[in-house]
């Protein structure tokens, strides 16, 4: 069985953002880069996969700038066995047809019996990339899983979706099949050292985007800006018995319980 795993690499949300002039983006300088919580998720669901089965080999893949590859080096310290780095330039923007197309580009006619990508991204929180890089594909998909099962017997995976309402779905895919997994379906491991050792060495094959995805974009980059600052906070003084007054005073004004 061959798996591919999308990652993405995404910037901390702990880190100081400043927004550029233009609105465009951000200063890099002082960001830290990590990978999406929700594709590291789906490595581990693909490594849990390789433990229960034989012959599985994992690909992780990544569409990004030349700082995107330490992700595709995360995904290897966690078992995947090949990794896969499609170049953009600094400071390019693809939406999630563009990233999406790039994906489907290196997947057709390389026999993937199962494509894995995270829900969504932490930075954009779209949850397209995976359904549209199955559309391109022409493969069936299931989206939010928070569990999944292949028998040894049948080319089909079974998972189970998450919807809306705490109400879950029960459905049969037949393979190849694009699953976008939901937190909770399982928890990440810790790296080994002989992982992160392999991991180090390993070369990354690489392709130059240009080419692999749609030039027209469905999505335009208007405007980034910062959320509005939230209200202060209010300090009462005084004593335990004045606060507590103070206290009740000012849910008495803001509420019509008391």
């Amino acid at each position: 069985m061959n798996i591919l795993v999308c990652v993405k690499q995404v910037p901390d949300t702990e880190s100081t953002f400043r927004i550029h002039d233009d609105g465009k983006g951000f200063d890099e300088a002082g960001i830290v880069f990590r990978i999406n919580s929700y594709d590291e998720i789906a490595v581990e669901e693909a490594v849990r996969i390789k433990e229960e089965r034989q012959q599985v080999a994992i690909t992780a893949l990544t569409v990004g700038p030349p700082r995107a590859g330490a992700v595709v080096r995360r995904a290897l310290e966690l078992g995947a066995d090949h990794g896969v780095h499609i170049v953009t330039d600094d400071g390019q923007y693809l939406d999630s047809l563009q990233t999406a197309s790039c994906i489907a580009s290196f997947a057709r006619g390389r026999g993937f019996d199962l494509i894995l990508c995270g829900v969504m991204s932490e930075d954009e929180q779209s949850c397209q990339t995976g359904p549209m890089a199955a559309a391109l594909l022409d493969l069936p998909c299931a989206t939010t899983v928070i569990s999944e099962r292949i028998p040894e017997d049948e080319p089909v995976v079974r998972v189970e979706r998450e919807l809306e309402g705490g109400r879950r779905q029960v459905v049969e895919l037949p393979l190849p099949s694009v699953l976008t997994l939901q937190s909770g379906i399982n928890r990440p491991r810790y790296p080994s050292l002989s992982n992160k050792l392999r991991a180090r060495k390993q070369e990354l094959e690489t392709f130059d985007a240009a080419g692999m995805y749609k030039d027209r974009q469905c999505r335009e980059l208007v405007r980034v800006s910062l959320p509005p600052p939230s209200k202060s906070g209010i300090f009462l003084e005084g004593t335990l018995e004045e606060k507590a007054e103070a206290l009740i005073q000012i849910l008495h004004e803001k509420t019509d319980v008391l």
